[in-house]
């Protein structure tokens, strides 16, 4: 049996299909294959912060396994001679087990008010210097930037593309505070 659609109705689908494949909004992906996602706020701040001071929170979905086991039942009926009267008896049994629990990390960053494009300039070259910036100089905050962010800090623990504070200290781009 078929169905024939007017094809007007195909077509009205078809639109509809291309509208809802349009609404796929969201931020640009600085995080790449870790999972982690990764935000910069300005008015959330950890417990216990510098008022004025602006923060970046890298949370870290937890890791879940899932794990099949095979239990018997009933074992298996077996005669003396080894005849098998009755096979044993399985159940399948499926849990879910957290093998990494989910976690929040966060870390200062320069305000707004710091990353000016000479700033952002200066992040370039000094990166640049140290072999993970390949662009050219653009005073922008593009992917490459945010990429060579992540190649410099990743090793330090800190998987964004996001600049933290201290690493804009050991950068040499921010002063650095002695207490």
């Amino acid at each position: 049996m078929s169905t024939k659609f007017p094809f007007r109705h195909v077509a009205t689908l078809a639109c509809l299909c291309a509208m809802l494949a349009g609404c796929e909004q969201g931020l640009p992906d600085l995080n790449g294959p870790t999972g982690s996602q990764v935000t910069r706020l300005q008015q959330e701040a950890p417990p216990g912060a510098t008022p004025g001071t602006c923060w970046g929170k890298q949370v870290t979905p937890a890791v879940i396994e899932t794990v099949t086991h095979q239990i018997m039942i009933q074992p298996a009926q077996i005669l003396v001679d080894g005849t098998v009267t009755s096979p044993a008896i399985f159940k399948t049994e499926t849990i879910q087990q957290i093998v990494r629990e989910r976690t929040e990390e966060w870390f200062e960053t320069p305000c707004d008010d710091v990353m000016t494009p000479q700033f952002i300039a200066s992040l370039q070259r000094a990166l640049k210097v140290r072999s993970l910036y390949r662009g050219q100089i653009t005073a922008e905050m593009d992917t490459h930037t945010q990429t060579a962010i992540r190649k410099y800090q990743k090793p330090h623990g800190l998987d964004t593309g996001i600049l933290s504070l201290a690493t804009a200290r050991k950068l040499g781009l921010v002063e650095v505070q002695i207490e």
